[in-house]
Formats: structure tokens, sequence, C-alpha cells
């Protein structure tokens, strides 16, 4: 019984510690805060019930896989049921101290015009950091893969317009 104990501490201890960016991962996978931390809790039951197998460097890139992965199947859904909205009739939003800046807005808005698998590659490689060969892992598809979607996506936001190609031309001289 004091394994469970132990087990159900160690994972309450890494869910304190990463709920908030992994609620932020889900967001910019799904393109909205409560679908995303949907995804996050989601993610997390999948990672609890495999929390045995799970060695404590490896949790991370594991929750993040889950959360990919589920963020992809939920993507592909044809019909979402639910359209979100800046307010609800019923009330105005009260300032909750969280608000992002107008930067960070604008960023989610580009990431929710591209298609999921697109969108999982930018974050992947753009907000979480991760090189081709983990995102071709964390996805479970070839570097090529993970390559194209990139291209693709990028071109997408740019051809739109949505992209400024102003810090793009500065970073690559």
């Amino acid at each position: 019984m004091g394994s469970v104990g132990t087990r159900d501490e160690e994972f309450s201890e890494f869910v304190r510690l990463r709920y908030d960016g992994l609620a932020r991962l889900g967001h910019l996978l799904t393109g909205d805060r409560g679908h995303g931390e949907d995804l996050a809790q989601a993610a997390l039951l999948r990672t609890y019930r495999a929390w045995p197998r799970i060695t404590r460097p490896t949790a991370d890139a594991y929750v993040r896989t889950v959360m990919a992965n589920l963020a992809l199947r939920w993507g592909a859904r044809r019909w979402h049921g639910e359209r979100p909205t800046e307010l609800l009739p019923d009330h105005l939003a009260a300032p909750d101290g969280t608000a992002h800046s107008d930067e960070g807005d604008a960023m989610r808005r580009l990431l929710a015009t591209l298609p999921p698998p697109q969108r999982a590659v930018l974050v992947l490689r753009y907000f979480e950091d991760l090189s081709e060969t983990d995102i071709a892992e964390t996805l479970g598809c070839s570097i090529g893969t993970v390559k194209s979607r990139a291209s693709r996506a990028l071109a997408s936001l740019r051809s739109s317009g949505l992209l400024d190609d102003t810090n793009e031309k500065e970073r690559h001289g």
C-alpha cells in the first residue's frame, strides 16, 4: 500500500510543478484555453495510468507526446460542437491577472489558422524548443514529415500575410 501512496505523491508533485506549462502547451496545440486545459487533464490521466512504467526523467516527454497525439486526434474531428466566444453574453469577463500579452494572443490566433498537424510541429519546435528528431519521435512520424509540415505551416502563414518576415530576415542576416 505504501508504494501506491508514494506513486500518488510523486505524480501529485509532477502535476503541481508542470500543470501550468502543460495547460499553456494545450492552449497552443488546440487554439483554445478551455480545450487546452481539457487536453492537459486528459493527458495527465493517461500519464497517471502509465506512471509506474515511466521513469521520472522521461515524464515530460511522455506527457508531451500524449498531448500532441490527443490534439491531433481531437483536431481531426469534423464537428467540434462548441464555438468559443470572447465574452459570454450573461456576464463580463473580469481581469484574472493571467491575461496574455497582445503578442501572445496574436500568436495563438496565427496558430489557430493552421491544420492541427502543422500547428503541433510549430508549437513543439518554437514553444517547447524540441529538435526535429524529438518532434518526429513525439508525433510518431519521420523527420522529413516534421520538416515538410513546418515548411508548409510557415509558408501558409507568410502567404496569408499573417506572419511578418521582419524577424525571420533579421535572424538569418
